[in-house]
C-alpha cells in the first residue's frame, strides 16, 4: 500500500465518525471557523453596503480622516468570523482537480466523488489519484502536480517578488515533453530514405501544433531544449544520407543561412521555393489574460471582444483584426477605443501617393484622429487643396458633407 493510499484510508476512518464528533473536532480546532453555507451572506452584504455608503458621503464632504477609517473598518469587515471558502474544482472532460488551502477538505471531497463514482459502478484511477501540495512537500511527494500536459507548481520567492511569498510557474510537464521528442525522432527515422523537403512538411505540424498549446505558459527553456535534442537526430539522418562526404559538405547542403541565423535545416534556396523547419523557440510566449469582471461575448461590447479575440460576428474583418493588432488603442492619439467611439481605417500612406491597400499600410483611428492626420497629410476627401479652392467645416453630425465644386475662374464654390 502506497504512502498516498495510507492517506485515503486514514481520512475514511476519520470520516466514518459521527458527525457530531467531526464537527467538535473542528470546534476546538478552531472556534471562530464556520461553514461558508451557514453565513448570513445578505446580512454580510447589506452591512458591507452601508458601510460603502457612508465612505461616499464622508469623501463628498472631504473628511479624509472619516474615510480612512470607514475604509479600514471595511476591510475587516469579513475577518469579524473565519469563514471556510468552498474548494475550487477544475475539470475538463473526466479529468478534474480539486484545490483547497486546507487538506482535510480536499481529503472529504476525494471520499465524497469516491462514493458517487462508486454509485454508477465507477472509481478513481489509483496511478492518477494524487494528494499533494503546490509548495511544499507532501508524504515524500514532489510539489505541484501535472493537469491535461501542464506541471503546476509554486516556488518560495523573496518579498520583493511576491506579496505571498511564492510564485506560480505552470511549464509543459516533463513527461508531455518526453512523448513530444519520441514522437519527433520516430517521424525522423521513419524517413530516413525520404527527401528532405518530406521530412520538413511532416515536422512542421508537429512542431507548430505543440509549440502553440504550450505558448502562453513558461515553456521557453522547454522549447530550448528540444531544439538541442532534435539537432543531433537531424545532424545523423543528414550523415546516414552521406557516408562518403565530410561533415562540411553535409552541413552546407542541408543547413542554411536566413536571417543571420546559419544553422537552419532548409532545402536550397531555389527560388522562392525556400522550404524550413521552424524551431519550438520560434513561437512567441502570450500570456493568457483574463476576461475582464462580468464581461461575455453577449453583452454587446463590440470593442472589448474584438480587441480581444481579433474577430467578431458583428464587426468588418479589417477592423477585428486592426483592433487586435493595436491592442485596443488608436494609432494617433494612443488612447484607448470606448464603446461609443467612432473608428475609422486609414492609410498610413495615402493611396494617392503610392501607398497599398495592404494591412501592414492600414491603421484603426478616431474620426476626429483621422481627420487631424488628413489635414497633417494636406488631403481633404483624397483631393489636394490649392488656393483657389474654398474648404468648408464638415457637418456637426458628419452624416453627410457638403459637395464642393471649384469654378473654373476661380472665384467661389457652387
Amino acid at each position: 500500500m502506497s504512502k498516498t493510499r495510507k492517506v485515503i484510508t486514514e481520512s475514511i476512518e476519520e470520516a466514518t465518525q459521527p458527525l457530531k464528533e467531526l464537527q467538535n473536532h473542528e470546534t476546538v480546532n478552531d472556534k471562530s471557523m464556520v461553514e461558508w453555507r451557514h453565513v448570513n451572506w445578505h446580512q454580510l452584504e447589506k452591512r458591507v453596503y452601508k458601510l460603502q455608503k457612508r465612505i461616499y458621503r464622508a469623501s463628498a464632504r472631504g473628511d479624509v480622516k472619516a474615510v480612512r477609517k470607514l475604509q479600514k473598518t471595511l476591510r475587516f469587515e469579513g475577518k469579524l468570523k473565519k469563514v471556510q471558502t468552498p474548494p475550487s474544482v477544475i475539470r475538463y472532460a473526466d479529468d478534474f482537480v480539486i484545490i483547497h488551502e486546507d487538506l482535510t477538505v480536499v481529503q472529504r471531497c476525494q471520499i465524497i466523488i469516491s462514493e458517487w463514482l462508486k454509485g454508477m459502478g465507477l472509481e478513481l484511477k489509483p496511478s492518477k489519484t494524487r494528494l499533494t501540495h503546490t509548495l511544499n512537500k507532501y508524504e515524500n511527494e514532489e510539489p505541484g502536480f501535472n493537469f491535461l500536459g501542464f506541471n503546476v507548481r509554486q516556488f518560495p520567492v523573496g518579498k520583493y517578488h511576491s506579496k505571498q511569498g511564492f510564485k506560480t510557474i505552470i511549464t509543459p510537464s516533463k513527461e508531455k515533453q518526453r512523448i513530444h521528442y519520441e514522437r519527433i525522432t520516430s517521424i525522423i527515422d521513419d524517413h530516413k530514405q525520404a527527401p528532405q523537403e518530406a521530412l520538413i512538411s511532416r515536422l512542421n505540424p508537429v512542431i507548430r501544433g505543440w509549440s502553440n498549446y504550450y505558448s502562453t505558459v513558461v515553456s521557453k527553456e522547454a522549447y530550448s531544449s528540444l531544439d538541442n535534442l532534435m539537432y543531433p537526430k537531424l545532424k545523423a539522418w543528414a550523415q546516414r544520407r552521406h557516408p562518403n562526404k565530410s561533415g562540411k559538405w553535409v552541413a552546407k547542403k542541408y543547413w542554411q543561412t536566413i536571417g543571420g541565423n546559419n544553422w537552419v535545416f532548409a532545402t536550397p534556396n531555389k527560388g522562392n521555393n525556400l522550404l524550413r523547419l521552424i524551431n519550438h523557440r520560434d513561437t512567441p510566449i502570450v500570456r493568457h489574460i483574463k476576461v475582464k469582471g462580468e464581461a461575455s461575448p453577449y453583452d454587446g461590447n463590440l470593442i472589448y471582444w474584438s480587441s480581444r479575440m481579433g474577430t467578431h460576428p458583428e464587426v468588418p474583418k479589417r477592423v477585428t483584426t486592426l483592433l487586435k493588432q493595436q491592442k485596443g488603442k488608436c494609432a494617433h492619439c494612443g488612447l484607448y477605443f470606448r464603446e461609443e467611439d467612432v473608428l475609422e481605417i486609414d492609410h498610413k500612406i495615402p493611396l494617392s501617393k503610392g501607398g497599398k491597400d495592404e494591412y501592414k499600410n492600414l491603421q484603426l483611428l478616431h474620426r476626429h484622429c483621422h481627420d487631424t492626420k488628413t489635414a497633417d497629410d494636406d488631403l481633404v476627401g483624397g483631393m489636394h487643396l490649392d488656393k483657389h479652392q474654398i474648404t468648408e467645416e464638415p457637418d456637426e453630425g458628419k452624416l453627410s458633407r457638403p459637395v464642393l465644386k471649384t469654378s473654373r475662374s476661380g472665384d467661389g464654390a457652387a
